[in-house]
């Protein structure tokens, strides 16, 4: 009579230990899962450094890791900001009109005007303009500028996706196109690539240590597509954005220059969120002359075939700026299927716009 509770006490030492077992596999697979796997949870999250956080950093993963896995906000019509960060007028205006045109209640227009009031000719616009400040090429102001039009979209819930565009930038596809291709993904459009040259890593200074160190350091176009949770986390970020400030400008003591709206984004979520971003940027910028501004298209450059080879590029390219000049080709990867990369394209000079016009409904068909 007294082996059962033998027994039964031995199974419970059994279940308990075979319980055991598991957590501890469980928690090995989590932290050390096999290479052909990839927990979506993880790749949702900021990745852990090897290191103890600091009590800055550590507040700021809290505030991103909830916004990370905040679901996003139902809402009755989702929108995509379009966001203009322009000296003074649009001169594409009429363009981007067309553009919108039957589409209202899906877009949002802010234009943010640095250096004088811009003149609008299309009503589109008329009442679009955000309080502004001025902005100067190279500065911690350019990404105070993208934060402002950031923080002003956001109050919009229904802003799902948010496009930072310039004032020399057109569309290269139609409306339904450019709302499907932006709104059919869970990613943001974040160019962010490593390089080692002087106009890559050269540039990173220790003083970003311990928050950001060298190997995180990364370099993209300005130009972006945020979805919501992103945005949240851009405008949310100070323990960053401060170090940027403070260490990413022109004339550093130690001789480097550093420009903030080229590494700031490109690192933030090269650190934050790598599997959230795309590494391309759907603006297409033409940086093949080697120069320190990327070529300029005149009314007689722009043309149908003109239009139609960069709307049919399918591969990102980037180039590292050390002796090596090492090229890295990527295949523009949309919900695992390749795709046209660009939706928007600069710099445009505002004489092509007659050109632009003619030619809008021929070439966003691509």
């Amino acid at each position: 009579m007294k082996a059962a509770p033998r027994a039964s006490a031995r199974r419970r030492v059994w279940v308990l230990a075979v319980a055991a077992l598991v957590s501890v596999a469980l928690v090995w697979a989590y932290h050390y899962p096999p290479q052909h796997y990839a927990s979506p949870m993880r790749d949702w999250l900021p990745a852990q450094p090897d290191r103890e956080l600091t009590d800055d950093e550590r507040a700021s993963r809290v505030v991103f890791r909830q916004i990370l896995l905040t679901p996003a906000i139902p809402s009755r019509s989702s929108k995509i900001a379009f966001m203009f960060l322009t000296p003074g007028t649009l001169p594409f205006e009429r363009l981007w009109e067309k553009f919108f045109e039957g589409h209202e209640g899906r877009y949002t227009i802010y234009v943010h005007a640095s250096r004088e009031r811009p003149e609008h000719v299309s009503p589109l616009f008329i009442g679009r303009d955000v309080h502004s400040d001025k902005v100067q090429w190279g500065t911690i102001s350019m990404i105070d500028a993208e934060r402002r039009l950031l923080a002003n979209a956001l109050q919009d819930i229904d802003n799902q996706h948010f496009v930072l565009l310039s004032d020399s930038c057109v569309p290269l596809h139609n409306f339904d196109y450019v709302y499907d291709y932006l709104m059919g993904t869970n990613l943001s459009f974040i160019d962010s690539f490593y390089d080692p040259g002087p106009h890559g890593n050269f540039r990173y200074s220790r003083n970003m240590l311990p928050e950001v160190r060298e190997a995180d350091f990364r370099k993209g176009s300005q130009w972006f597509s945020l979805k919501r949770q992103h945005a949240l986390m851009t405008i949310a970020d100070s323990l960053y954005y401060t170090k940027f400030k403070l260490y990413c400008k022109p004339g550093m003591e130690d001789g480097r220059n550093c420009y903030a709206d080229e590494h700031y984004l490109p690192t933030l979520f090269n650190m934050m969120d790598p599997h959230g971003i795309s590494n391309w940027s759907v603006t297409h910028v033409d940086w093949s002359e080697g120069k320190w501004h990327p070529k300029a298209y005149r009314a007689q450059d722009v043309s149908y075939e003109l239009l139609k080879n960069i709307t049919s590029i399918d591969m990102s390219h980037h180039v590292t700026s050390d002796s090596q000049r090492i090229e890295t080709h990527n295949p523009c990867l949309w919900n695992g299927v390749k795709r046209p990369c660009y939706l928007f394209a600069r710099k445009f000079y505002p004489e092509s716009m007659n050109n632009l016009m003619n030619l809008f409904s021929n070439y966003t068909l691509f």
